[in-house]
């Protein structure tokens, strides 16, 4: 390794994805608090915008990305083909003029969402493979995993984990999918989501009468493609009958979103209040947030938190607000049972919107007790993630070895 560390860190990142910002800023802060001098490059969906709020050289992930305009007088798909094959020999350029490759946080290992195999699965393959071979450090850090029916989307991703040289997963859900799909997780280990370790902000005082509802535009998954509109739908009307009990009963209500995508829901949902109740429509708010920890400054004037977007549930924990998960995945089924908030889970796709409301009065009603468990929580999450940074410095950016940083740091939390 060189004197000056050459760091690049890789993700879906400029893409206005709040929770994958969330997890870069705290990487981010990590980094230049213990390698103040390290040269840090961003491999992400949009270097220009990661270039304009980060002041970072950044370069796009793909090949395609990086190179096909609107003026091409190829076809989109000819591109891209092309661009899988140059992006084995790109990525082997890169790569190797680095000492570490990290991947912070963030679902790269799932599939919870809609996700094509020669996307990120196949990128994150390549970055492992090259990483490897050239003795380029790739390390997957409090990453989250699911199990996989897709044949390719899996095998690009369970090879992507066997070949990066450090993992880490963000609960024991994602350790125990990635064993289940024949990672050998045993040295692995299990460390809160980077996000807790952005800095909290400054609460309101009081009751403010402001609910937080954060919004997405689920549609299932892959697999769900015929029935994607009846499922959004389905998502959408229940939504805007949990917004309208709130209005009716003297609450305004703040909309969040978490990614570019799920502005179209919330001015849906805006659009569904102005016809149906024109006389309440300004108790229904909506800011933009641009950073993980904007919408927590957005978020800290709220009293009860009700949401979808994994990142969105989480803002509201590590803010210590009593907070409702309408889950659209296991993981936030996950989150919520290890901050001790089990009973207050909803799956996405079978709403119930009468006993939402009944779940929101008991937290509406809760006392500091709730709250004093939650911040006991956000500050044990704090210290493990202290403790995976202290490990990382030493397997990352030192040239001792692995097996021996693994033994004597208690890598393996959670067992």
């Amino acid at each position: 390794m060189s004197s000056v560390p050459r760091i690049a860190i890789f993700g879906l990142l400029g893409s206005g994805n709040l929770g994958n910002h969330g997890s870069f800023d705290a990487m981010l802060r990590y980094l230049r608090a213990a390698q103040p001098h390290a040269d840090i490059t961003c491999v992400c969906a949009d270097p220009q915008e990661m270039e304009r709020q980060y002041g970072l050289r950044s370069f796009a992930i793909t090949w395609y990305d990086a190179h096909a305009t609107g003026g091409s007088r190829f076809p989109s798909f000819v591109l891209k083909a092309f661009g899988k094959i140059a992006d084995v020999v790109r990525t082997f350029r890169w790569v190797r003029t680095f000492d570490v490759v990290i991947v912070p946080g963030m679902g790269v290992l799932e599939a919870t969402l809609p996700i094509r195999p020669w996307g990120v699965p196949y990128a994150l393959f390549l970055v492992s493979f090259w990483g490897r071979l050239t003795g380029t450090k790739v390390a997957l850090v409090s990453v989250g995993a699911n199990r996989m029916r897709q044949p390719v989307t899996r095998w690009f991703i369970v090879s992507a984990a066997k070949l990066a040289f450090y993992r880490s997963y963000r609960d024991d859900a994602s350790r125990t999918a990635m064993q289940g799909m024949g990672v050998d997780t045993s040295r692995d280990g299990v460390f809160p989501d980077l996000a807790f370790a952005v800095p909290s902000v400054r609460q309101a005082t009081g009751r403010t009468g402001t609910v937080g509802v954060g919004v997405m535009a689920y549609a299932g998954t892959h697999l769900d493609r015929r029935q994607a509109d009846q499922i959004y739908t389905s998502y959408v009307d229940k939504l805007v009958s949990f917004v309208r009990w709130l209005i009716d009963n003297g609450d305004r209500v703040q909309l969040f979103t978490g990614d570019p995508a799920d502005e179209a829901t919330a001015s849906l949902i805006e659009t569904e209040i102005r016809q149906s109740r024109p006389h309440l429509a300004d108790r229904v708010v909506r800011e933009h947030a641009l950073s993980f920890g904007e919408l927590m400054r957005q978020m800290s004037a709220v009293d009860v938190v009700v949401a979808s977007r994994y990142h969105n549930v989480l803002a509201g924990l590590r803010l210590a607000k009593p907070t409702i998960s309408i889950s659209y995945a296991d993981k936030n089924d996950v989150l919520m049972e290890s901050m001790g908030m089990a009973e207050y889970c909803q799956p996405i796709r079978a709403i119930d919107v009468s006993r939402l409301i009944e779940q929101f009065r008991v937290l509406a009603a809760a006392d500091d007790r709730l709250h004093s468990m939650l911040r006991e929580k956000n500050e044990q999450n704090m210290s493990l993630l202290d403790q995976q940074n202290t490990a990382l410095s030493a397997i990352l950016f030192t040239a001792q070895g692995r097996a021996d940083v693994a033994a004597n740091a208690g890598l393996i939390q959670g067992d």
